[in-house]
């Protein structure tokens, strides 16, 4: 089978770049190991999506926002960000700005369904589900990739979207840093008797770090990183008995809590691949940047990839030109990492500062939270990185021969 652009992976970034190149008459493969059916309605999963303004302005691009139900968008308007046994909390909210919200709430799995709806039926877009990839061969004149059932697909253009794990950069010979923290996250959603009031908070505590995301109604996304033993022991508990312990661990703030969903848990892993583009050959998504979920930048980075890629292609194709030219694909890359590099390093560094619980890193994380409260010019430049409120990336296209 023949094709211009071969996905690997159905995530919501391979989706979206499938979608991304709807109208471009470029004719577009997707490969997943599951089954559509964990496509058309994916289960919840327990991650709760902070979607920055950006990446809410790409999904109406999509027309994936619309398929989203509106009461399952929750705005987030204020984040707090704590420190050990103290009340002191490093604020990040809109009060001199002209947005309402610092960004969107929105669950994984609500977000996957409704990208998979707007590229379903999407003309030249083949959906080849229930089957992974064995084996992916590139050179100078295009691509092959060959199926664990034995089919083989031809395309001038490979794009891996398979998790930050991914099996097709490694067969690429990509290597890509890993920090493994040690510490397992668990997830899922609590009820409680106090209003959040619309507030996120993050409390790196001593042994333990607690994030509460706030939903619609009374309800909030309980993140909650230990070590993988202790995660064990409270994935075991009966409902009443875990609803009293997320309590207590929460130290009452907003009063009692029960668990109204599943339990998920997933080890904390940040990747950054080596490079983004090989041969005919490009990283988007997990598979490019995995990052630590502490500022809750990875899926965002994951639309902002899989957008740079598809403008630099739709901008080749419709000239005519290489859509997996090796300058085309430069470009991206070079994009890609101008928007991820000093994220990724900050976010591991920030992780790694407050979760370390001896003397010296207790001091400093206190007092990083006083000066970034106290430092107006780099709490706002922050909080600007963080909201993504100034657009959609354009790439730098080369001018006109």
């Amino acid at each position: 089978m023949q094709f211009d652009v071969v996905i690997v992976g159905a995530g919501p970034a391979g989706l979206s770049f499938a979608r991304s190149l709807a109208g471009t008459g470029l004719s577009v493969a997707i490969v997943e190991k599951l089954p559509e059916s964990d496509l058309v309605n994916p289960p919840f999963d327990g991650r709760e999506i902070a979607l920055t303004h950006l990446s809410a302005e790409l999904l109406r691009g999509l027309d994936a926002w619309s398929r989203i139900p509106a009461e399952e968008i929750s705005p987030l308007r204020e984040a707090r960000v704590m420190n050990g046994a103290s009340s002191y909390a490093m604020r990040f909210n809109t009060a001199r700005r002209s947005e309402q919200e610092l960004g969107y709430l929105v669950a994984n799995h609500l977000i996957r369904r409704a990208v998979y709806e707007a590229a379903a039926g999407q003309p030249h877009l083949t959906l080849l589900a229930g089957v992974s990839v064995a084996r992916v061969d590139t050179d100078a004149s295009g691509a092959r990739v060959r199926l664990a059932d034995g089919r083989e697909l031809a395309a001038r253009l490979v794009v891996a979207a398979d998790t930050r794990f991914s099996e097709t950069r490694r067969r690429q010979g990509i290597p890509a840093s890993m920090h493994d923290f040690g510490k397992v996250m668990m997830v899922c959603r609590v009820e409680h008797d106090e209003p959040h009031e619309h507030i996120a908070t993050e409390w790196f505590d001593y042994g333990q770090t607690i994030a509460m995301l706030p939903l619609n109604g009374n309800v909030s996304s309980a993140v909650i990183t230990l070590p993988g033993h202790e995660i064990d022991q409270l994935m075991a508990m009966d409902p009443a008995a875990f609803g009293a312990e997320i309590t207590e661990r929460y130290r009452n703030r907003l009063g009692g809590m029960r668990l109204v969903s599943t339990r998920h848990a997933y080890p904390l892993v940040a990747v950054y691949a080596e490079r983004f583009v090989a041969n005919r050959f490009a990283l988007i998504g997990d598979a490019a940047v995995g990052m630590h979920p502490v500022t809750a930048h990875g899926f965002n980075f994951g639309l902002r990839g899989q957008h740079t890629l598809a403008e630099e292609i739709k901008a080749a194709a419709s000239r005519g030109g290489d859509i997996a030219d090796p300058a085309l694909l430069r470009r991206y890359q070079s994009a890609h990492r101008r928007a991820t590099w000093l994220m990724y390093l900050g976010t591991n560094a920030t992780a790694m500062l407050y979760t370390d619980d001896r003397l010296p890193a207790r001091v400093m994380r206190d007092a990083a939270l006083r000066i970034g409260n106290r430092l107006p010019p780099v709490h706002w430049a922050v909080q600007a990185r963080l909201m993504e409120s100034g657009g959609l990336p354009r790439p730098r296209l080369p001018p006109r021969t």
